[in-house]
């Protein structure tokens, strides 16, 4: 249904009724309202498209549009009236204001004329004010040029004049980094970009500047890295230049300080101190020859700074410092260095075969050292006092573990006397530095056992060479400057052989001078150890006199018992050894003064130890003695092996065997020998081969293999006896009171007697009687001995065929003998029986 139309049926369908006349009125007003509401709206519509802008009345026509079907057919004859309205009043206006409008045409016309004669006037003044003004505007032209270009060149100066110093310190950076002042130039980059760039950032040239700043940054950590790189490979290298110096301005100290503890101790010198610090000894107002050849010799100490440039180490801690990384650099630092440390204390494999392999180690520690010691004081933080004694504490244990192994393989003991002079100088020389070296003290104890057992092994053979050159005689001398020259390296003095006249001979050998010697020796090769371990003297003299001990009773005195157990060595040689003890013996008091002197440690020191050499010496001569009395028994036997009895004879010869004989007297020559022996051991000696003799002869009597004795053999025995008991008579060793020598063949004498005799009621009537003539005859014995002489008896009989003679005249012996043997036996059995 269109807005403002008649309303008419669907198409399609049938046309509708007339409505009743009450619906037709209200459709009516329905019409009417519609109308007015539409007309309204139109002048709405008008009266904004009169006064609204032109773009803007789009939106205003699409209302019109946009309302009821129609209405813009409604609008477009609303609006043709409204033109022609406004069209009747244009109109009206211009019937209103004609007559002006022409009048003042009519006034332009006239006026025209004037103006085109105005117009030619004011070209020409123009013309010539332009000609007038050209001069000056040209002029203007070049004030306003040149005021142009004088402002210019004042901004251009003014701006130049901010930018100079800019230039300034960046030409002054670029000779800074070629002159590799590197700290000096990062102070400038600092500048540079705090002060100066900031005042000029707007130029391009001052941003590339900027730009470029950080990289130059770079390029020098990179190079003060590579430098501090080069560095530490230079300090490994001059690290054993830097100790060599150290230890020998160290040891230069400890002589000059030695010289002069020496000289006060004489009271013979006093101190001057110099400018430079050292001092010198003045003596009757002269300097000391040692002091003045040091002060010669060393003008000019040298310092680890001397040796090596620490620049590099400075230019770098301060350049990562101005870069705010001075954290990584110290951690840097340190962690090289301790590699370098590590690599440092790897001692060479064939180090401990000469003293240059442990100098030069020492050497490398201590020039590492050195330098760690100077950067601590030259710089600040860049390694701690803490840091330090940690990587000392790795490096001393170290040390003492590398020492130890290789030590253990020196045999030489110079060259572990070497050893301990190195340690020394090298604990002094770190001590000097401030490092604790009290484990490196503890160390040179255990090397001096250890160097102790070297100079004993070189003094064993010492020892045993001595020995074997000795020729185990006494000592002749010819001239009073012989027996000079003897007690001038031994201890001697005898009253009696000094009143005898030249020549004479001293009663020890050859070897005891020498040993003497040795021995005193082998305390100052002791000694030199013991010097400058900053020990007492009380503590020196312990350490000396114990391993003068351990000479004594070990090395000497397995030398003097392998010596004596030597197949070669005689009586002779023993008898000499015997005596070259006792001389030996004697002179320990003279070597403990000697120790005495050289410690100044009286021996009343509770603490102080003594000598064991009078044990040790008393020990190999009793073995001495014992093996006298073995070898003396020995060749007792060798000569009884020699008997060559016939058992079965019928009468002796009247004479003593030859091998007894020659027995007998190889005894007295060998008993004069004994004469320098002391008396006891002399007298010992001559029972023991007495009573050898006895038992051996006796033994030879009752030897089971021999089965029978004739009564010719017995007294041919008892020859042999005889010569025996007067050998023992014969005192062939002085001090032996009455018979007791005799005493040795009492056994075999009774033995024989009852057999010569056949006297046996005597001693089965007196057996077990204290005063009993067969005392020392025993029942066993003697009823072995009556058995082969019974056996003996018979079987001479079976082979002469006299037994009906031995049945007539011999009938009661054989009864007695039977009679005899069953008393002995009857004895016998008592015996076993009691025990």
């Amino acid at each position: 249904m269109e807005r403002g139309g008649s309303l008419s049926p669907p198409v399609g369908c049938p046309p509708l009724t007339a409505p009743p006349a009450a619906f037709s009125q209200h459709t009516a007003n329905m019409a009417e309202s519609e109308t007015l509401e539409t007309v309204t709206e139109h002048e709405r519509i008008l009266q904004e498209i009169e006064s609204t802008d032109t773009a803007c009345v789009g939106p205003t026509l699409r209302s019109v549009y946009d309302d009821q079907p129609n209405a813009h057919k409604r609008f477009m004859e609303k609006l043709d009236a409204r033109i022609r309205n406004h069209d009747r009043e244009i109109e009206k206006m211009c019937n209103f204001h004609h007559q002006g409008f022409v009048d003042a045409i009519t006034e332009l016309l006239k006026v025209r004329a004037d103006a085109e004669k105005l117009m030619g006037q004011v070209t020409d003044t123009n013309r010539r004010l332009q000609d007038a003004g050209r001069e000056v505007t040209a002029q203007t032209e070049e004030v306003i040029r040149c005021r142009i270009q004088q402002r210019n060149m004042a901004t251009t100066v003014e701006k130049l004049q901010l930018c100079i110093p800019v230039l300034e310190m960046y030409s002054k950076l670029k000779e800074q980094l070629e002159s590799k002042r590197y700290y000096a130039a990062l102070k400038t980059m600092e500048q540079l970009e705090n002060i100066y760039i900031p005042r000029v950032s707007q130029y391009r040239f001052c941003q590339i500047m900027a730009e470029t700043l950080p990289k130059l940054r770079e390029e020098i950590k990179e190079i003060s890295m590579s430098d501090l790189k080069d560095f530490l490979e230079s300090i490994r290298k001059h690290s054993d230049k830097i100790g060599e110096t150290a230890m020998r301005q160290a040891q230069q100290h400890r002589t000059f300080i030695s010289a002069v503890q020496k000289q006060a101790s004489l009271g013979c010198a006093k101190p001057l101190y110099s400018l430079n610090g050292r001092t010198t000894l003045q003596h009757n107002g002269l300097v000391g020859e040692d002091a003045a050849d040091e002060e010669e010799g060393d003008d000019e100490v040298l310092t680890a700074q001397d040796l090596v440039d620490f620049s590099p180490v400075y230019r770098c801690l301060h350049i990562y410092t101005v870069l705010g990384d001075r954290e990584t650099f110290e951690n840097y630092y340190r962690k090289q260095r301790k590699k370098q440390a590590r690599l440092v204390l790897q001692p060479q494999s064939n180090m401990h075969e000469t003293v240059e392999g442990y100098r030069k180690y020492f050497n490398q520690i201590v020039g590492f050292f050195v330098v760690e010691d100077h950067i601590l004081h030259a710089t600040q933080g860049l390694v701690t006092r803490a840091f330090t004694d940690e990587l000392w504490n790795m490096a001393l244990s170290k040390i003492i573990a590398v020492l130890r192994t290789h030590s253990s393989y020196c045999n030489d003991p110079d060259l572990v006397l070497e050893l301990k002079n190195l340690i020394v100088i090298f604990a002094d020389t770190l001590q000097g530095y401030g490092f604790s070296v009290n484990r490196l003290f503890d160390l040179l104890f255990e090397i001096r056992d250890q160097y102790n057992e070297t100079l004993l092994k070189k003094w064993a053979l010492v020892f045993r060479e001595i020995f074997e050159e000795d020729n185990y005689s006494p000592i002749p001398v010819e001239t009073e400057e012989e027996y000079k020259s003897v007690i001038s390296r031994f201890p001697f003095h005898d009253a009696e052989i000094e009143k005898q006249p030249f020549p004479k001979k001293l009663p020890m050998s050859q070897s005891v001078p020498q040993i003497y010697i040795q021995v005193k020796e082998f305390i100052y090769a002791s000694l030199k150890f013991s010097e400058s371990l900053h020990r007492s003297s009380t503590e020196i003299d312990d350490m000396l006199r114990k391993s003068t001990n351990l000479l004594l009773t070990r090395t000497l005195s397995g030398c003097l018992q392998n010596l004596i157990k030597k197949p070669h060595i005689g009586l002779t040689e023993l008898v000499q050894i015997i005596i070259n003890t006792t001389h030996l013996e004697q002179a320990c008091k003279y070597l403990e003064d000697f120790i005495t002197n050289i410690t100044n440690v009286s021996p009343e020191t509770v603490h102080t130890s003594r000598l064991y050499g009078l044990s040790t010496f008393k020990d190999a001569r009793h073995a001495a003695e014992g093996e006298i009395y073995t070898k003396l028994n020995q060749k007792i036997d060798e000569f009884i092996q020699l008997a060559d009895y016939e058992w079965n004879m019928g009468e002796s010869d009247g004479r003593a065997s030859g091998y007894l004989m020659d027995l007998i007297n190889f005894l007295r020559s060998t008993f004069q020998v004994f004469t320098h022996l002391p008396g006891k051991v002399a007298q010992t000696a001559c029972m023991s081969a007495c009573k050898h003799l006895a038992t051996s002869l006796m033994q030879m009597l009752l030897d089971t293999e021999l089965k029978q004795i004739s009564m010719g053999a017995i007294q041919q025995f008892n020859l042999d006896v005889i010569q025996c008991e007067l050998f023992a008579s014969s005192e062939p060793v002085p001090g032996f009171q009455g018979d007791t020598l005799q005493l040795a063949f009492i056994d075999l004498r009774q033995l024989l007697d009852l057999f010569m005799v056949w006297d046996w009621s005597t001693y089965l009537a007196d057996y077990g009687q204290p005063t009993s003539k067969y005392l020392r005859v025993n029942p066993s014995t003697a009823l072995a001995l009556l058995e082969k002489v019974n056996r003996g008896m018979k079987d001479t009989s079976k082979k002469n065929n006299i037994f009906s003679q031995f049945r007539k005249n011999d009938r009661d012996k054989q009864k007695l003998i039977e009679t005899v043997v069953k008393q002995l036996r009857s004895l016998v059995n008592g015996m076993s029986q009691h025990s």
